[in-house]
């Protein structure tokens, strides 16, 4: 083989190293600048837990520590299980989950632009991450998670004029300390203590949906305040029926009277009125069918086909059964939008980020995430929601000296008792709040949901 055969493969040798040299520069670059957010947000990813820096606190609102390190590589938690919807976990072998990932780089002083110069940019970071102030109260919170006693459920309370989350609590929950060294069996319980109920947990809705039926019927002009509704205590489709619950006989109602008693044949027949596109249109209206960006990962609702439904199951979805499944937290976005005159705040938990120094980094703003209904409408409905308590199905939830509204549900459920739902809102000195309290299998809203909203507005009343 010639001298000239030699250089030639060594030159196109050289060329092909270089084309991988080039190939994987170009890959890393890919990494480092597009797909950096992706995989610092993966639970797995463990950097966020740097064992040379002592991990941040998170705070509830009044500065109480919810998550804190004394060292690198340890973490305790205060208000164990109460908390742990909020707070979320961190480890070594698990990586994270909740506000512990989603805030990875904050508590762990890593911003965005410190994580892109990459290994220069460890050399400008501080020994301690960043404080995380909520917008959560640590004494609500544990108040509603002692309140739903032995059973699961979730409690959810925001601010109706803000979005901000004051309560966020799921049962059963597990203390964040145990979840790595007892992932095994945790993950295996049939309870599924490490799903947060409020934020991921999916229900029918049961009855707490009337207020967006009532609220649609009168949209889509279906009904007016004067119509007159002969309940004869069960509602006739066909060759089936819907029943009203524990046999009852509303006799002949109107929209208020029927949002106050709760009756199935009024809202099933407001539903068959309304057919698919009706139903589909207020429900997207409301925010039902799109996600929201946040600190809350909460799951999708699964809607129906409307349009594919039949009479019967159009009539079930107006009483808040058929496919509709819903989170609680949802839920309390829809009271809060009745409360604020037709606006549904974006709900948020993160108030402030705060430098070791003292410094607040970020500052949150609430946002405005969509206007549902007029004005007149959501009062409307909201006055529907007062008489409810005062007159009807919500009583367990009225307060003396407090405006509260509410709806009661009892949601059919295929593997056991029925579970209560409990919606409304309560207006308190210098604030207004928005609630929903579901309890699994407890039988009925207004005798296991909305004791546990008066609870919980009696102590922020005393405050």
């Amino acid at each position: 083989m010639g001298s000239k055969t030699i250089k030639k493969h060594i030159l196109h040798c050289s060329i092909f190293l270089l084309g991988l040299f080039g190939i994987l520069f170009c890959y890393l670059v890919y990494i480092q600048i597009f797909q950096a957010d992706e995989l610092n947000a993966n639970p797995l990813n463990r950097r966020g837990a740097s064992m040379d820096i002592v991990r941040g606190s998170i705070l509830d609102c009044q500065g109480r520590q919810l998550a804190g390190s004394q060292a690198p590589g340890e973490r305790h938690y205060p208000y164990g299980a109460a908390m742990a919807p909020v707070t979320g976990y961190v480890g070594e072998q698990l990586g994270s989950a909740g506000l512990e990932n989603i805030l990875g780089d904050e508590l762990s002083g890593q911003s965005r632009q410190l994580r892109g110069l990459g290994p220069a940019g460890q050399l400008l970071q501080s020994d301690r991450g960043n404080d995380i102030k909520l917008t959560v109260d640590a004494q609500l919170q544990q108040l509603a998670y002692e309140a739903l006693g032995s059973y699961k459920g979730a409690v959810v309370v925001l601010d109706a004029d803000t979005g901000a989350v004051l309560t966020m609590v799921s049962k059963p929950a597990v203390d964040p300390s145990l979840v790595e060294t007892q992932w095994t069996e945790l993950s295996q319980r049939e309870d599924s203590p490490l799903l947060n109920r409020a934020a991921q947990g999916l229900y029918p809705p049961g009855s707490a949906i009337k207020v967006l039926i009532a609220d649609a019927a009168l949209d889509e002009k279906v009904t007016d305040l004067n119509e007159i509704f002969d309940c004869t205590g069960r509602l006739n489709i066909g060759d089936t029926y819907i029943r009203e619950s524990h046999g009852a006989v509303h006799g002949k109602v109107n929209l208020q009277e029927a949002l106050t008693h709760s009756c199935n044949f009024t809202f099933g027949t407001l539903a068959m009125r309304m057919h698919g596109s009706g139903l589909e249109d207020a429900f997207k209206r409301f925010g039902f069918a799109d996600t929201f960006d946040g600190e809350i990962q909460e799951a999708k609702s699964h809607l129906p086909d409307f349009k594919k439904l039949g009479d019967g199951d159009t009539a079930q979805v107006g009483i808040g059964q058929s496919e509709l499944l819903v989170t609680p937290v949802r839920m309390a976005m829809l009271a809060c939008a009745f409360a604020n005159g037709g606006s549904m705040m974006l709900p948020y938990m993160v108030d402030e980020v705060v430098s070791p120094g003292g410094v607040v980094l970020r500052k949150a703003e609430p946002v405005k995430w969509r206007e549902v209904t007029t004005r007149q409408r959501a009062g409307l409905i909201s006055s529907f929601m007062e008489n409810a308590v005062q007159n009807g199905t919500g009583s367990g939830a009225a307060v003396p000296g407090v405006r509260v509204t509410g709806k009661t549900g009892t949601a059919e459920n295929a593997s056991g008792a029925e579970h209560g739902w409990f919606i409304g809102t309560a207006e308190l000195p210098g604030r207004t709040i928005a609630f929903c309290i579901i309890v699994e299998n407890s039988g009925g809203g207004g005798s296991a949901a909305a004791p546990i909203a008066r609870q919980l507005i009696i102590n922020l009343q005393n405050r």
